[in-house]
């Protein structure tokens, strides 16, 4: 999935929230987004997620299956717990009796079984939050999971279940971003980190401990023309040692990509793996 020059406004003329967003969302790929109150992080989890469409630029390559968690859920809906996770299986394909298994079994993992035949709209704001977790992860894995504060809310034992769920997600193909006011939620996991500042999103300044992920990584040599600086916002947020960029082997071919299309192109000298034991 790629969004080339994405930028999202309310009204023509009006002020734009994001604006010049380039990204890539390679399957496989756990993505974080940062960035203050108010920045604009939920505002690109929509367009990632297909719920709002840009006012400018394109977004290609969304897979078929998408599933989001709102920062702020509707509960004032008129469901029960298990009748609005049946309804939402049944939106991502399950059969009614397989969406009812499927939801109540979700309810049981998250710890808000007994509430099942509870009324949305009287349950306390955290067994409202697994509800609304519940639903995404009825999702098939390998398509999209878009994750906005998904966590807060949450008890420890089923933020536990939600962590594991999203690297089991990830391991199985599926491409999840996720916004999280905890700076330390899956540390060490994510394959690119960006940041959200001024309408603007670029790699962010987080240090991504890979070698601690245990991902497999790709090193590229390259060359460009004389004086030229490497592009921004280069795909995966490889980092650079010169002209020898590291970067997480799912980002690899947008990697690529990037930079034969730059405009001065780059050359690419090499691309090799990088040995567990490779110090830098």
């Amino acid at each position: 999935m790629r969004l080339e020059g994405v930028g999202r406004r309310h009204r023509t003329g009006g002020p734009w929230i994001v604006r010049d967003v380039a990204l890539d969302v390679p399957a496989g790929t756990l993505i974080r987004i940062h960035g203050a109150n108010g920045s604009g992080k939920s505002t690109l989890l929509r367009l990632i997620a297909g719920i709002d469409t840009p006012s400018t630029g394109r977004i290609t390559g969304r897979p078929r299956t998408t599933a989001y968690v709102p920062e702020r859920f509707p509960a004032a809906l008129p469901f029960t717990a298990a009748g609005y996770l049946t309804a939402m299986g049944r939106v991502h394909g399950l059969r009614r009796g397989a969406a009812e298994r499927a939801g109540r079994t979700w309810l049981e993992r998250l710890g808000a079984g007994p509430y099942a035949n509870t009324p949305l709209g009287e349950l306390s704001k955290g067994s409202s939050q697994k509800v609304a977790v519940a639903q995404a992860l009825l999702a098939p894995p390998g398509g999209l999971l878009a994750l906005d504060e998904a966590w807060t809310g949450l008890d420890p034992a089923s933020r536990a279940v939600l962590d594991r769920t999203v690297t089991e997600r990830v391991a199985e193909g599926t491409a999840v971003v996720f916004v999280d006011h905890d700076p330390h939620r899956l540390a060490g996991r994510p394959d690119a980190a960006y940041d959200v500042a001024g309408g603007r999103v670029r790699p962010s300044a987080v240090l991504l401990d890979e070698r601690a992920r245990g991902r497999p990584r790709v090193r590229v040599e390259v060359q460009g023309p004389p004086g030229a600086a490497l592009p921004d916002g280069l795909p995966g947020a490889p980092h650079a040692d010169g002209h020898r960029l590291t970067v997480a082997a799912a980002h690899s071919d947008a990697l690529l990509h990037a930079l034969l299309t730059a405009r001065p192109a780059w050359h690419i000298r090499s691309v090799t793996p990088v040995e567990e034991e490779d110090p830098s």
